[in-house]
């Protein structure tokens, strides 16, 4: 016998995959293998991500969104639904299908749509949130942030990947969430990963690598590529891997010629975590914002040091001097002072790896898979238990009052 359903609504639109979906659909696969019925609303990206059809094979009943809907249809289907949004037409039809008992709204940014969290509101729907990412420059007109005031509140959880993007989300908004609670998102290797270290020598210089989306605007690659560029850094030995995909790889490379850095810099693309951590040894990660990135928590696990922007909460996991560096803000001057501190270090970064993942086990659970899952079932238990007691209360009063038969 199925447990209860739960539906999953991702709200990513940028990509066909990303860091923000791994806590979701980890989660989506850990309940549907306890029995519980589990389907997920995602964008139908064509040809669909790998990733995706790994949870139609999982059991996970799928239903797929049009990425851009032709303007005809939003028009019509606006007139016919007293201008409900085709998002929030096609989560209402999953909804009415399967009957919740709780339904996870997840998106990349901090926040996820208004119109699926008032339409949630308005149908009496049990739902919690997820948030990734955050910037400070990030923020919503007066009109849009009363709308969040109104509906977030009244979720069971308001998840967040960070407390600085909790408090940061809390500023944006103008209110508290007491609803509000951090969690940890998952990472792609063992917990007790131990690759090998590529021991630093004078002759090969440091191993540098950036895993991230290839994406400047947000992961901040080309902060990296000036801060490498700079006069010091010429006559120094080193390489960086860029590891990752993206629609801007072409303009990364056209930047590492304009600065002459070229031969020193590899487009690796999309490789193993393992391997990107038995060939180098130090993270760079030049993020102009972010929730809490895999590829930290990923690289201290491994025993790798870590160079850093202070945003999102990598202060939260990274100890500046101890377990890395951190850039006091993502600017190129900044980045490469964090990089010149690194660099007067070199000869310990294995030291500084080992305590970074001493650290880092001190923080992050060994399943934050199980652990959100287990939140997510002892909030839907509680939700039962609550109505039965309110169904039982209404039963007695009738039969005090004659209206119903005693069973």
């Amino acid at each position: 016998m199925k447990l209860p359903s739960i539906l999953f609504v991702s709200t990513m639109d940028g990509d066909p995959w990303g860091g923000s979906e791994e806590l979701w659909s980890r989660t989506a696969f850990d309940l549907a293998s306890r029995g519980f019925s589990v389907a997920a609303s995602v964008v139908g990206w064509e040809p669909p991500h790998p990733r995706v059809l790994e949870l139609a094979k999982g059991g996970i009943d799928l239903s797929f969104r049009p990425l851009r809907y032709p303007q005809w249809k939003r028009t019509l289907r606006r007139v016919r639904s007293r201008w409900k949004s085709p998002l929030v037409l096609e989560v209402e039809r999953q909804i009415h299908l399967g009957e919740p008992a709780l339904v996870v709204l997840s998106d990349g940014g901090a926040f996820p749509n208004v119109e699926l969290l008032e339409m949630c509101v308005a149908g009496g729907v049990r739902f919690v949130t997820i948030g990734q990412a955050n910037s400070e420059s990030s923020w919503m007109t007066d009109d849009i942030a009363e709308r969040f005031r109104a509906t977030l509140p009244k979720a069971l959880r308001c998840f967040f990947v960070s407390q600085a993007n909790r408090r940061l989300a809390m500023k944006q908004l103008g209110c508290e969430l007491p609803n509000a609670e951090v969690v940890w998102n998952p990472f792609n290797i063992e917990f007790g990963a131990a690759p090998p270290f590529p021991t630093y020598s004078e002759d090969e210089g440091l191993l540098l690598a950036c895993v991230a989306r290839l994406h400047p605007p947000s992961k901040g690659q080309d902060i990296l590529l000036e801060a490498l560029a700079s006069p010091i850094w010429a006559d120094r030995k080193w390489r960086l891997h860029l590891c990752g995909e993206g629609k801007m790889r072409d303009g990364l490379e056209r930047m590492t010629r304009q600065f002459g850095i070229s031969d020193r810099v590899v487009m690796a693309g999309h490789i193993p975590v393992d391997k990107v951590w038995s060939e180098n040894q130090v993270l760079v990660m030049p993020s102009r914002f972010e929730g809490l990135p895999l590829a930290i928590v990923e690289a201290m696990l491994c025993g790798r040091t870590i160079v850093a922007t202070d945003v999102g909460g990598n202060s939260e996991v990274i100890d500046d001097g101890v377990t890395g560096f951190l850039a006091k803000a993502p600017t190129a001057p900044a980045l490469l002072e964090a990089l010149e501190r690194l660099w007067m270090r070199r000869a310990q970064v294995e030291d500084i790896g080992r305590v970074a993942a001493a650290r880092i086990r001190q923080l992050v659970p060994p399943d934050p898979i199980e652990v959100f899952s287990r939140k997510l079932r002892q909030m839907i238990q509680q939700e039962r238990s609550a109505n039965a007691k309110s169904v039982g209360a209404i039963d007695t009063i009738a039969r005090i009052r004659g209206e119903a038969p005693e069973q």
